[in-house]
């Protein structure tokens, strides 16, 4: 009897001592079990028009649903080029998981998703310093002329008006008018390849988008 009971004690502990090594075989084995890069791709290549069609009904657009799809394929595919992603027996339950994570994660966080434009940004305001250094340096090319150049200039290039109403406004002929704007436009482009900045800006930058233009020094002529 009592050798019965030592054999029984025996055959028990042998029979669990197999169930764990049973367990830490399979617990191994799992974990060791992965997806290599080309099976995974099988597979995703598989699931992949079921899977696009319960995107499109999550986001009620294609363009959105290709978007994560793809983003889908990156994530899992990183995880089967480092041999970490496990062998799945429901691939589309899988990958459908995944990508309603990241969807999820998008709903959360709306500043992470990219928006297509085709308007460009206003550009922000400066205070008006880009308007008030055009200011100067207009009036800094005008006191460079006479005052009929100047005036022609300001009525024909800046107000816009033809050379008969500008000939009207200051009582001379449309000829005179045409030949004292040429006059003026001729000395500020010449005037424009002279200037030099105000001050020395760093080499390689500019200042307001332009250099800053100051008015001639021997010039007293006012408009």
């Amino acid at each position: 009897m009592k050798d019965t009971c030592i054999a029984t004690t025996m055959t028990t502990s042998s029979t669990t001592a197999e169930t764990v090594t049973t367990a830490n075989t399979t617990t191994t084995t799992t974990i060791t079990d992965h997806m290599t890069p080309a099976e995974f791709d099988e597979a995703f290549t598989a699931v992949m028009p079921r899977l696009r069609l319960r995107l499109l009904a999550l986001t009620g657009n294609p363009h959105d649903a290709d978007d994560l799809l793809q983003e889908t394929y990156l994530r899992l595919s990183r995880r089967a080029r480092a041999h970490t992603l496990a062998r799945q027996h429901q691939p589309y339950a899988y990958t459908c998981a995944a990508a309603l994570n990241l969807l999820r994660d998008l709903w959360r966080h709306p500043s992470r998703q990219e928006r297509c434009t085709d308007r460009l940004p206003e550009r922000s305001w400066d205070g008006g310093f880009a308007s008030r250094e055009a200011e100067t340096v207009a009036t800094g090319l005008l006191r460079g002329l006479s005052p009929k150049e100047a005036a022609a200039v300001i009525l024909v290039d800046i107000e816009g008006l033809t050379h008969d109403m500008a000939g009207e406004r200051l009582g001379a002929h449309r000829g005179t008018v045409q030949r004292n704007r040429m006059r003026g436009l001729a000395k500020i482009r010449a005037a424009l390849d002279t200037y030099e900045p105000a001050f020395a800006p760093i080499p390689g930058t500019r200042v307001g988008g332009r250099p800053t233009l100051p008015a001639p020094a021997a010039c007293t002529t006012t408009i």
